[in-house]
C-alpha cells in the first residue's frame, strides 16, 4: 500500500513529515551529524536492515540533505556526507532533542548533552523570534497565513479561521 504523499500541502510540517517518512530517516541524520558517514558505520549504530537504510540514504540523496563523495577510486566507494542543506537540518533535531530532554528524560538526566563551542557550555537548542531574539512559545507566537499560501484555499471559511488573529 503506498502512502498519502504530503509533499503539495501548504504546511511545512506535513512537507518536512513527507520527506522523513518515518522515524528512520531523522535517525539517519542524527549519525551523519555525530559523524557516520559510510554505509555499513550507519548500518551498524542503527541495527536497521540494509534495504531500509539503502532506500533512506537513497531518499536523503534525491532530496538534497546528504551527498556521495568519493573516498576511494579502486573500486570506487563512497562516504555520505551532510550537505547545507542537510546541517540545516540539525536546528530541528536539537529542538526535538530539547523537548525529549524536558519531558521524557529519567531521573538520571538526559542521556546525550548538547555543548556550544562557541561559548563552551553545555546548552540546550532554543527556538526564538529571528527577528527580535525573544523566545517564542505556543502562548506569544501563532500562525498566519504566508505568501506561499494557495490562494484557492485562502478563501474557504475553515482556512480563514485557522489563520484569524
Amino acid at each position: 500500500m503506498r502512502r498519502t504523499s504530503l509533499a503539495q500541502w501548504p504546511c511545512s510540517i506535513a512537507r518536512t513529515m513527507d520527506l522523513l517518512g518515518d522515524w528512520w530517516t531523522p535517525l539517519v541524520l542524527r549519525e551523519a551529524f555525530y559523524g557516520i558517514r559510510r554505509f555499513d558505520a550507519f548500518q551498524e549504530s542503527l541495527g536497521v536492515a540494509r534495504n531500509t537504510l539503502t532506500d533512506r540514504l537513497r531518499r536523503l540523496m534525491e532530496e538534497g540533505l546528504l551527498e556521495r563523495r568519493p573516498y576511494q577510486t579502486e573500486p570506487v566507494r563512497y562516504d555520505c556526507v551532510l550537505t547545507e542543506k542537510g546541517r540545516d537540518f540539525q536546528g530541528v533535531l536539537l529542538v526535538m532533542n530539547r523537548w525529549r530532554d524536558r519531558w521524557l528524560a529519567g531521573e538520571a538526566g538526559p542521556p546525550v548533552a548538547m555543548h556550544h563551542d562557541v561559548c563552551g557550555q553545555e546548552t540546550r537548542a532554543e527556538v526564538v523570534c529571528a527577528t527580535c531574539g525573544e523566545p517564542m512559545t505556543a502562548g506569544n507566537a501563532r500562525p498566519r497565513m504566508g505568501p506561499g499560501y494557495p490562494p484557492q484555499l485562502a478563501e474557504r471559511p475553515d482556512a480563514r479561521e485557522r489563520f484569524a488573529g
